[in-house]
């Protein structure tokens, strides 16, 4: 099954300027992982040691994964994944 995922801005330059490919895989982890096989580099850019980086944010559908099982949430047929960088300011 493969999942429509929303690319932001900052990592387009990894999916050669596409702001939505596709990926294949049951949860969030798998995503990443065939993202990553697809367009290397990008799976550093979203994750370290402990998991989904501190300021990117994941939802499927209109839940953050953090929220939800985090890299073991499952994605369904027809679920849209976004890739959501957090802005902060002051």
């Amino acid at each position: 099954m493969e999942t429509i995922v929303r690319i932001p801005a900052a990592l387009r330059s990894l999916t050669g300027g596409a702001d939505e490919v596709k990926a294949a895989g049951a949860t969030v982890g798998d995503l990443i992982t065939d993202l990553e096989s697809r367009h290397p580099g990008l799976r550093d850019r979203l994750l370290d040691e402990k998991g989904v980086r501190r300021f990117i944010n994941i939802y499927v559908g209109e839940e953050d994964v953090r929220f939800t099982g985090g890299l073991a949430t499952e994605v369904k047929t027809g679920d849209q994944v976004s890739i959501v960088p957090a802005i902060a300011g002051g």
